[in-house]
């Protein structure tokens, strides 16, 4: 075994999920992460955590969506008793197909996730990481040769995290002190208003609130979008590629958009429920170990030079005790590069200026 699979699974164990002893572990892992399931449960074995590992197969999800009427039952309760009995849920991926489910219809997708909205609220509610092993089918997607890919996947994940945390809390301090942030770029000048929230210093552990690895973004949860945006990151949604998509935003409210490509499954994400036509997430991405863009959100809205907006729900750990943000059954990301002709501000400066923040070498305000 390689043993960057071994850091891999004692970061995601010891940083990421902050797993104690006697702590009950649902680990869902892909056809393909294999390897590294192996590695995290003999780190879980030394812990003294209690694992029931489970398969996670887009195939798998396929065969049931297409044989399924659509009639799905609210939460069955089978599944629900094993989130709500768990105190950490790691999910490995690493699938054969990353198109698997492309053919799914939108409506039979809508159909699914809306039924599963306590499980998922569930999920949310324990330690829950999300990561992913290196495995051929996604270095085939980001076009990268295999061993290539395993290079660039390692120097996103097994990062110095307590360093970058200490560099992402300058922009968390900006955004926590700003009342109105404004993205501008060519086709875009967009206004959010951020006032009375918390943005998450994600630096890829459950302590920071951030629940992927690799992480290395802070986010936040903006309301009140008004403007348009364009976002040229080539991305895969629920199994289909979307080019090019523009978002026109009044009230808060996707008003008017369009795709170079995948414009259905767009239309279908914003059809979902009238959460999923307002924004649930402002990210700015952070983590300079990611240097190209892969077709892997997981990677993707992390990387320096780039800023994502998510469609759907909010994460509370944004929101003040006892408000609820925008609810949805999706969050889907949607990312803009901006590294050249673009500027971040908060309260009218500018905190970001071509991929370049005011606390870093080179800025130019």
């Amino acid at each position: 075994m390689d043993e960057r699979v071994r850091d891999h699974a004692a970061v995601l164990v010891d940083w990421s999920a902050r797993v104690e002893a006697g702590d009950n572990v649902v680990c869902s892992v892909g056809p393909d992460a294999h390897e590294l399931a192996v590695a995290v449960a003999e780190k879980l074995g030394e812990r003294g955590a209690n694992l029931l590992a489970t398969y996670s197969s887009g195939e798998i999800m396929r065969a049931y969506l297409r044989g399924h009427d659509g009639d799905f039952d609210t939460d069955p309760a089978h599944e629900l008793g094993l989130i709500e009995n768990a105190d950490v849920y790691l999910s490995l991926g690493g699938g054969r197909n990353t198109s698997a489910t492309a053919d799914i219809p939108g409506k039979q997708r809508q159909a699914y996730d809306s039924a599963r909205t306590e499980i998922r609220e569930t999920r949310l509610g324990t330690r829950w990481v999300s990561t992913v092993h290196p495995t051929r089918s996604l270095a085939q997607q980001a076009g990268m040769a295999y061993e290539e890919y395993r290079e660039f996947a390692y120097d996103a994940i097994l990062r110095d995290w307590e360093s970058l945390a200490e560099e992402m809390a300058q922009l968390k301090t900006l955004l926590d002190d700003g009342d109105e942030v404004r993205l501008v770029s060519n086709d875009t000048d967009l206004r959010m208003r951020i006032d009375g929230r918390t943005a998450v210093n994600s630096a890829a552990s459950v302590a920071y609130d951030s629940h992927n690895l690799p992480s290395g973004e802070v986010f936040t949860a903006p309301e009140a979008a008004a403007g348009a945006v364009t976002f040229d990151v080539p991305m895969t949604i629920r199994g289909e590629s979307v080019r090019n998509v523009r978002l026109e935003f009044e009230a808060g409210e996707v008003v008017d958009f369009e795709a170079e490509r995948g414009e259905e499954v767009l239309d279908a994400v914003l059809e979902t429920d009238d959460g999923a036509r307002r924004l649930g997430e402002l990210g700015i991405g952070m983590n300079r170990g990611i240097d190209r863009h892969t077709d892997n959100i997981l990677f993707d809205e992390k990387m320096g030079d780039t800023v994502h907006l998510a469609l759907g729900r909010a994460y509370d750990a944004c929101l003040p005790t006892g408000e609820t943000g925008n609810e949805s059954a999706v969050h889907v990301d949607l990312i803009t590069d901006v590294s050249e002709d673009s500027r971040l501000e908060i309260d009218g400066t500018v905190v970001q200026r071509d991929g370049v923040f005011l606390f870093e070498d080179g800025f130019e305000g």
